[in-house]
């Protein structure tokens, strides 16, 4: 089965879809169009881009090959996050303190984006601020420990330490034995922004086209993109399609392919609990996640209800059960909840990159064509502020988006057929590494 009829089975019982009506659809491309700039892709990076841009006065054309939203901006954990996927000693060692220092302050600058952006356009996405980092372990309590000292000296980052016997005022859990939080970090409805965002991009003269894949890229001065029954000549493009250019259309960008891989992540979603039992577990309603490398992660909703997540797959195959499977994983947390329901259990592909780090950066002879990807999991903010950096790169200051470009990224290894089992295999032994 090809990835996108297993992403199509997996969004099937979203909460998040359930939550957030489409008001409105966009047409499909049918007729040969101009603009300042295409974009493919209308995910969180695609729109952040065409908002920025449509202000600025550029015509935008917007194309998506299925609905906007469609993909992991809209069905994610919706936890938004200081920081990358990766830690900061890996940017460290790429660029030196200082670029990591920029890029630092740049992940903070996504999280007020979010802010700034559902004020403006009046977006109604449930923000909840506050977020939990929670060690399962004596030893993964002393390593985040250090890392909470190390950004509160290196980055002037501060965090309250949480110590084990202060956690039950934070969350009612026996897993944990000590943990951190960050008040400048949150969580939303994803998919209520991502619309939100779309519906602010059409009011600025953004055209969007869902359903109108792009088949085909020709480089030059004015670049042309091609779809099943219309094309676009722009001057500048992004590629902000992430995991589905692999299969919609490889040819376009085949070695930025190479550099990302697809994981499937699972989320599941109670029925509505009492507001003071949901209290209870996380007073704050702060977003919470452990710090395994597999990790689980959880929040409250706005409608009271726990949101779960903390499978993943990197063969792509879903697992069996998905609600069961995940209502297991809830109990080993919150063991109280033994017999509440999970009204919703879903799941997607996120692209991740070999370091974790985000992959930026420019394509072709005239090097007009830029791409974004490798947001691995931690992308709901992130997205935002790469949808910016490059807006003003396409006007002329590229140096915000150079200090991203400038982080060197690797091909998987194994070639077309062997690098998903390569990666199996290496996962299986981070996951060991999660059990001590």
């Amino acid at each position: 089965m090809s990835l996108l009829s297993i992403d199509r089975e997996l969004a099937r019982n979203s909460y998040y879809a359930a939550t957030a009506p489409r008001m409105e659809s966009f047409p499909a491309l049918n007729d040969a169009v101009t603009a300042d700039v295409a974009i493919v892709g209308s995910g969180l990076a695609g729109l952040s881009a065409a908002i920025e841009l449509a202000e600025h006065g550029l015509s935008v054309v917007l194309l998506e090959a299925g609905q906007v939203g469609g993909g992991a901006s809209g069905r994610n954990g919706g936890q938004a996050l200081a920081g990358l996927a990766c830690d900061q000693a890996t940017i460290e060692a790429q660029l030196g303190l200082d670029e990591a220092k920029r890029i630092w302050v740049m992940s903070l600058e996504a999280i007020q984006l979010i802010r700034r952006r559902s004020e403006q356009f009046g977006i109604d996405c449930e923000w909840q601020s506050g977020y939990l980092s929670l060690a399962t372990n004596a030893r993964k309590a002393r390593e985040l420990q250090a890392g909470v000292e190390a950004m509160a000296q290196k980055y002037g980052f501060q965090q309250r330490w949480i110590a084990g016997n202060e956690l039950p005022d934070w969350i009612s859990s026996p897993r944990f034995a000590a943990g951190c939080f960050d008040g400048e970090s949150g969580h939303l409805h994803p998919l209520k922004y991502c619309l939100g965002l779309s519906q602010a991009a059409k009011n600025l003269g953004v055209r969007i086209f869902e359903h109108s894949a792009v088949t085909k890229l020709v480089h030059g001065q004015q670049v042309r993109l091609s779809t099943a029954q219309g094309s676009v000549r722009a001057g500048q493009v992004l590629l902000a399609g992430n995991v589905y250019l692999q299969e919609i259309a490889p040819d376009l960008a085949p070695t930025l392919c190479q550099r990302i891989m697809p994981v499937g992540t699972y989320i599941a979603c109670t029925e509505p609990l009492d507001a003071a039992r949901l209290k209870a577990l996380i007073p704050s309603r702060a977003a919470v996640c452990d710090t395994n490398f597999a990790l689980d992660y959880f929040r409250p909703t706005a409608d009271q209800r726990l949101l779960y997540g903390g499978r993943v797959s990197y063969s792509t195959a879903t697992p069996r059960d998905l609600k069961q499977s995940m209502q297991q994983r809830l109990l080993a947390t919150f063991p109280q909840l033994q017999g509440v329901s999970m009204d919703y259990a879903w799941g997607g592909f996120v692209d991740i990159s070999m370091n974790r780090a985000p992959d930026f950066g420019r394509l072709g002879p005239n090097a007009n064509v830029y791409y974004l990807q490798g947001f691995s999991g931690h992308g709901l903010a992130l997205t935002g502020l790469a949808g910016r950096v490059v807006a003003e790169a396409m006007q002329g200051d590229a140096g915000r988006f150079d200090c991203f470009a400038k982080l060197r990224h690797r091909p998987f290894p194994g070639g077309k057929l062997m690098r998903t089992p390569a990666l199996v295999l290496g996962m299986a032994y981070y996951r060991l590494r999660d059990m001590f």
